[in-house]
């Protein structure tokens, strides 16, 4: 018997697909990354959130999602820092209007533009929840170690993100030049950002833990 069958591989890869191409803070920051600084910022971005994917990954083979889950103290206290950082990524993108911005100065150098991208999901909890709830769907014990199997679909899942995050990226910035003599799109596409990572934040908030 095989440990990942080529229906299970399949339909896994098309929900995956699904997931990654819903809007959400981690692609709409790959998307801004690539319009104001260019594919190597998008790039590093998307594999940022594809660490991300792998760390709560990780945590939720080795338990630590299941522990966070069922203990109120810790759940609340990632819920809050998870929140409090998508909050200011919005406060941010509003209030200084430069999340996507073609202006030298308010570029960012590369490392914090990977650091942003790894941060905004390692940091929000309902990638971690989504990951305890959804590779455990695809998990059979009769196919052999479930540690492997978690940590292999996590990979999957963390690949398709990064590349899928890349590519949104990329394509957007070829827009750069026709957006950089757009001022007014320009503070529109910000406003827009910020406000997405503010709703992600608040609905953050509005997580209920589930035994």
């Amino acid at each position: 018997m095989s440990m990942f069958p080529v229906d299970t591989l399949v339909a896994y890869v098309a929900a995956c697909l699904l997931v990654v191409v819903s809007p959400g803070p981690d692609n709409i920051l790959a998307i801004s990354r690539g319009l104001s600084q260019g594919r190597s910022a998008a790039a590093l971005s998307a594999v940022g959130a594809g660490l991300g994917i792998m760390f709560h990954t990780l945590a939720a083979t080795v338990g630590l999602s299941l522990l966070i889950q069922n203990s109120p103290a810790a759940f609340w206290v990632v819920k809050a820092v998870g929140a409090l950082y998508l909050l200011w990524l919005g406060y941010k993108a509003l209030a200084s209007g430069k999340l996507i911005s073609f202006e030298p100065a308010a570029r960012l150098p590369l490392s914090r533009v990977f650091l942003t991208g790894m941060l905004s999901n390692v940091l929000n909890p309902k990638p971690g929840l989504f990951v305890l709830a959804f590779l455990p769907q695809f998990v059979d014990a009769a196919r052999g170690p479930v540690q492997v199997q978690m940590l292999v679909f996590g990979a999957i899942f963390a690949v398709l993100t990064a590349l899928i995050f890349t590519a949104m990226g990329s394509s957007a910035s070829k827009l750069a030049r026709w957006l950089s003599k757009r001022p007014r799109v320009i503070k529109v596409v910000n406003i827009g950002a910020g406000l997405t990572f503010i709703a992600a934040g608040l609905s953050v908030l509005t997580l209920k833990q589930r035994a």
